[in-house]
């Protein structure tokens, strides 16, 4: 069955990137003939949530004002190319001990109450059930797992927010030190990886 990856970036870089490359790397070796890769780089702005973009999301649909539903355009985009999709993998530098903004701004966007995950009475419940997710991540020092990486297990927990539940995390551990070594190590880690049915 033919599926769709998404695929985010989010490193400042670019030709010099190392999640970029896995990130690149992995969708291919994860794909069969036939399926579709999307790309959403963050380095084409991510606008901040603000207060009007809090009040029109927490307006009901039907109430929106045509300013209202412009402000949430992107939101919505976004959010239709993630419900797409069958498989997310999300390069994901680690920027002094966290995620790149752009990445958080990301993630301020597509989590919304009442169309990727609900309050309920036994607490939050996601609506983005059934898709798998890979995290590349790459280091300059911190060890990812570690308890300075504030990036991946917010990642994971943001994830599992919105109902995505099944994550692999592919780390390319000290870029400052061995560049190559760490693309190595994480080379070794997705070989043995295969293509993923929908």
């Amino acid at each position: 069955m033919k599926k769709t990856i998404l695929k985010i970036h989010s490193s400042a870089a670019t030709s010099t990137s190392v999640t970029r490359q896995l990130a690149d790397e992995l969708a291919a070796k994860i794909s069969n003939d036939g399926d579709t890769v999307v790309e959403r780089d963050l380095n084409t702005p991510i606008s901040f949530i603000n207060e009007a973009w809090i009040g029109a999301a927490y307006t009901p649909a039907e109430q929106r004002s045509e300013e209202q539903k412009e402000g949430l355009s992107l939101s919505d985009t976004l959010i239709a190319e993630l419900k797409a999709a069958d498989v997310l993998v999300i390069g994901a530098p680690i920027y002094n001990f966290s995620v790149p903004a752009v990445l958080k701004a990301w993630v301020d966007q597509i989590a919304r109450v009442g169309v990727t995950f609900n309050y309920t009475e036994y607490g939050p419940e996601g609506m983005l059930k059934g898709k798998k997710a890979y995290i590349v991540a790459a280091a300059g020092g911190v060890p990812v797992g570690s308890q300075a990486d504030f990036a991946v297990p917010y990642l994971k927990q943001v994830l599992g927010f919105v109902g995505v539940t099944d994550v692999e995390v592919i780390a390319a551990e000290g870029v400052a030190v061995d560049r190559d070594g760490a693309i190595a190590q994480a080379q070794n880690t997705m070989a043995g990886l295969t293509a993923v049915a929908a």
